[in-house]
């Protein structure tokens, strides 16, 4: 399947032909104003950089994909499974400053117009949803936490339309590069679904897994159609020119920001 995401200034943004009235992307670490190292693209007021550099950057995302920043709304996210549904009355939550607003939110989902999603990852997989038929968007944030507590499972359980009419897509994220050791494997092995199309076990304690298609197969098992999921073969840990991973800088990187909307 061709790539869906192409890159655009600052951003990769998704496009598909059937798409009329939503925006969906995923910020680079390009073109910036943040030291990690140099010209970063950071999006993340969490981490230790110039206040100033994320007002910067969000500025020039909102004039790229025509979103006011008044109009999004960013969660405290802790890698759990809450899921909560986001109106006009959320907007500019978290944008200017941090508060305790959304704190331990990691999916949200919207039916309202000029409402952007927003929320940051470096390595944690994106994953959007949308039907325009039905005026829905969400946004969820699964490492491998997230993934075991079945976040994705927890979005579909607040949708009330046909999944035949949902759309996902499962932005950049870590390759299978990616390792866990036997503790964690024995979470995922739990999960119903086979771990064995998304787990390699390589040697003792160690088992490369492969987060964008774990998810895939919990949307299928939920009741999503395989041909309604598209999977991006961009990998954060793969392309250090292009994107921030948090596990190959061993922290010491900026993070890139999801978002999604609908006019």
């Amino acid at each position: 399947m061709p790539e869906k995401f192409v890159e655009n200034s600052h951003i990769l943004e998704y496009r598909d032909d059937p798409l009329q009235n939503v925006t969906l992307g995923i910020t680079t670490r390009k073109n910036g104003f943040s030291n990690y190292p140099n010209h970063a693209f950071n999006m993340a007021r969490y981490i230790d950089d110039n206040p100033q550099n994320i007002t910067k950057h969000q500025q020039k995302l909102a004039k790229l994909i025509k979103f006011d920043r008044a109009h999004w709304v960013f969660p405290i996210q802790t890698h759990e499974n809450k899921v909560v549904e986001i109106t006009e009355e959320h907007q500019g939550m978290n944008i200017d400053t941090l508060t305790d607003d959304l704190h331990g939110v990691d999916g949200m989902y919207s039916y309202e117009s000029n409402v952007l999603l927003t929320m940051c990852y470096a390595d944690c997989v994106p994953i959007y949803f949308y039907s325009e038929k039905h005026h829905f968007i969400g946004l969820a944030h699964a490492g491998w936490r997230g993934t075991v507590g079945q976040i994705v499972v927890e979005m579909i359980n607040k949708i009330d339309f046909n999944l035949n009419d949902l759309q996902v897509v499962i932005g950049p994220a870590t390759s299978m590069s990616y390792e866990i050791n036997d503790d964690i494997k024995a979470k995922f092995a739990a999960l119903p679904i086979d771990s064995t199309k998304y787990i390699e076990t390589r040697a003792s304690d160690r088992h490369g897994i492969d987060l964008k298609v774990a998810n895939a197969l919990l949307l299928q098992h939920s009741g999503v159609p395989k041909e309604n999921i598209y999977i991006t073969d961009y990998a954060t840990s793969e392309d250090l020119d292009l994107f921030f991973s948090y596990r190959v800088e061993k922290g010491q990187t900026g993070r890139m920001l999801a978002f999604i909307g609908q006019k």
